[in-house]
């Protein structure tokens, strides 16, 4: 394995109490479209999602109510601005269009390591994370949304890792490794261990089936080619010496 046994830090000793602090979230910038992102998250710390009113989203950014309409027309199109902001922070982080960072290590190796990267960009956010995956057990409107936008972003992580996701193979390559991080994000939101390992392993998990999934995925999309060249070679049998003369 390439770098993945640089990740894990050494546990802690067992006569230590003590837990690892939480990064804190640097101001993303001073425009107000940093500002207003910068205030959704440090309220989703604090409250639901749902309980989070525009008005209190300009009153913490220090904003007008006329300058955050400016920038934004829901509570949903600011938190799709934060989801975009840690896409090009990953994307940041590596370059799938360079051959020396695709190097020769297999695609899990690959996506283990962007996933990873997308972990500690959102590590300043942990606490406003977990408050949205428990708005989404209880309101399945929100799970949608937030589908849909995990779905774009994991088309970039896959394509960051040199995974092929266009057309309908890549679509449900995106939507499984959408459904298979945010099951790992579950884990990763109440994993204290300064080496992360619990979130870890729930990754090399998630990969492993990410990996079947894939080739079901594969042998799934291979079946209307076998018909279509079944069916072609039916006709070409049933086409006899009159159909020819015709």
């Amino acid at each position: 394995m390439a770098r993945r046994p640089a990740r894990k830090t050494a546990r802690p000793n067992s006569s230590s109490t003590s837990k690892p602090v939480a990064a804190a979230a640097t101001p993303r910038g001073t425009s107000n479209r940093d500002k207003a992102i910068d205030a959704l998250m440090a309220l989703l710390a604090e409250q639901r999602f749902e309980d989070i009113g525009l008005a209190e989203i300009a009153g913490r950014a220090g904003l007008s109510l006329s300058l955050l309409r400016a920038e934004f027309g829901s509570s949903f199109a600011i938190l799709g601005a934060h989801i975009k902001d840690i896409d090009r922070q990953v994307l940041d982080g590596g370059d799938a269009t360079k051959p020396e960072d695709l190097s020769d290590e297999p695609a899990r190796e690959r996506l283990f390591e962007v996933l990873m990267r997308r972990l500690e960009a959102l590590a300043p956010y942990k606490a406003a994370v977990r408050s949205l995956l428990r708005s989404t057990r209880r309101n399945p409107g929100l799970a949608l949304a937030l589908n849909g936008m995990a779905l774009r972003s994991q088309h970039w992580m896959l394509t960051a890792a040199g995974i092929n996701s266009r057309g309908p193979r890549g679509l449900l390559r995106a939507q499984g490794a959408a459904l298979m991080f945010a099951n790992v994000l579950a884990v990763w939101v109440n994993d204290e261990e300064p080496g992360l390992d619990r979130t870890m392993a729930a990754l090399d998990r998630g990969l492993a089936s990410a990996e079947r999934w894939s080739g079901f995925v594969d042998d799934l999309c291979c079946i209307p080619a076998v018909l279509g060249r079944g069916l072609r070679g039916r006709r070409a049998r049933n086409f006899g010496p009159a159909d020819e003369a015709a």
